[in-house]
């Protein structure tokens, strides 16, 4: 029996890839076999499946094994609860991260009665943060993931419902409520929704990258990079709080990092750049351009680059990219009214264009994008939110 998940498959395959994106997002490790390069990894596959190459091949610690599943059989094997108590409540959380969590733990207090959702693991983006040094009431800093657990546990005690694995495909207006849609098939009713999903990190956009996304390109160093232990090269892009403090992390396991920052500057805080300038493990490449990922049967072998006019190529293990974020709005489908850059418009008091509607957090145009001020908007929607309910019932 397997000590840890295992998939075969192979990098074109999109089933293999959303699985692998599933499993990330729920922050369940993985180990990824690819048919097309490892001869063992397709006989396996043939064998479990009669004689035909039938990918993904999903095995479990537990011993279950999935061929082709969708991302609820999934869940179902990791124990995630993906269906609610009941079809109707007084508010629906979109987004279980910090700002969602805090919502969920106030209006509990409020004794209005709330499911979250959330289509990745519970906790958010937090969770995949190596340390949060800056949140209050932790002057040593603090793991984001110890953090997110503590966030998640707060919000369980509390009694909030919450659903994880389980993405929010549409939000709709009916009548004197709103109905949220998810990918399961289920439509909840509510008087009054809190959209708190976030943001990702954005992608770079040049040839190559969507290829190697998984195979050699990541943007989550916690979640990948332990498996480049022993590693010679790793490259992280972006030169901001965020690249620096995932290459401390990522030094960890490589034998060297090299940071490629687009500008003349590191943009980071004092603090780290003065950390990764005198560690000679570390350098720094500014006014340097990503041109294209290389790579080859599938897997990442390099970064071709321009600096100050001349190209040329890195050879590495792997790429971490960490150049800002962009909303997880996309899914509302033009039903809120969204600034230039697909951040969520919101008034003073975080309600969006759609009544019964609110925002907070990353995914809410205007806000700071740090975890504390993400628990007080969280606070302060459902203060909103309060006050709204309570003027639809008189």
């Amino acid at each position: 029996m397997t000590e840890i998940v295992r998939i075969l498959g192979a990098n074109w395959c999109p089933d293999c890839i959303r699985a692998k994106q599933f499993l990330s997002d729920q922050r369940v490790p993985y180990l990824f076999f690819d048919v097309d390069r490892d001869l063992n990894a397709k006989q396996e596959a043939l064998e479990r499946n009669g004689g035909k190459l039938v990918i993904p091949v999903i095995e479990f610690p537990n011993g279950a094994l999935l061929v082709e599943p969708d991302n609820a059989e999934i869940a179902k094997v990791l124990e995630l609860k993906i269906e609610a108590s009941k079809p109707q409540y007084d508010l629906v959380v979109v987004g279980a991260g910090p700002a969602g969590l805090t919502t969920g733990i106030y209006a509990s207090r409020e004794g209005i009665d709330t499911l979250l959702l959330d289509k990745g693991a519970l906790g958010g983006q937090a969770g995949a943060t190596e340390r949060v040094d800056n949140y209050p009431g932790f002057p040593g800093g603090i793991g984001g993931e110890a953090l997110a657990t503590l966030y998640v546990d707060h919000a369980r005690d509390s009694g909030v419902e919450m659903l994880s694995g389980v993405a929010v495909t549409a939000i709709r207006r009916n009548g004197r409520m709103v109905d949220v849609e998810t990918d399961q098939g289920a439509c909840y009713r509510a008087k009054a929704v809190v959209v708190a999903t976030g943001s990702t990190y954005r992608r770079l956009g040049v040839p190559g990258e969507s290829d190697l996304i998984g195979s050699g390109i990541h943007f989550c160093a916690t979640c990948d990079g332990p498996f480049y232990r022993g590693a010679k090269n790793l490259v992280v892009v972006g030169g901001g709080n965020s690249g620096l403090e995932e290459g401390v992390f990522l030094s960890r396991f490589a034998e060297r990092i090299t940071i490629i920052q687009d500008l003349e500057e590191l943009t980071a805080s004092k603090i780290l750049k003065n950390r990764v300038q005198n560690d000679s493990r570390f350098e720094i490449l500014t006014s340097t351009k990503v041109l294209r990922f290389i790579g080859e049967e599938g897997k990442l072998r390099g970064v071709e680059v321009e600096r100050r006019g001349e190209v040329s190529a890195i050879v590495t293990d792997g790429v971490f990219v960490f150049i800002g974020l962009t909303p997880n709005s996309g899914f509302l489908n033009g039903s809120l009214e969204l600034d230039a850059s697909g951040f969520i418009s919101t008034s003073a008091a975080f309600a969006t264009s759609l009544p019964g509607v609110f925002a907070a957090g990353d995914v809410r145009s205007g806000s700071t994008k740090q975890i504390a001020a993400s628990v007080g908007e969280g606070a302060a929607v459902l203060l909103t939110v309060r006050d709204y309910l309570a003027s639809i019932a008189a």
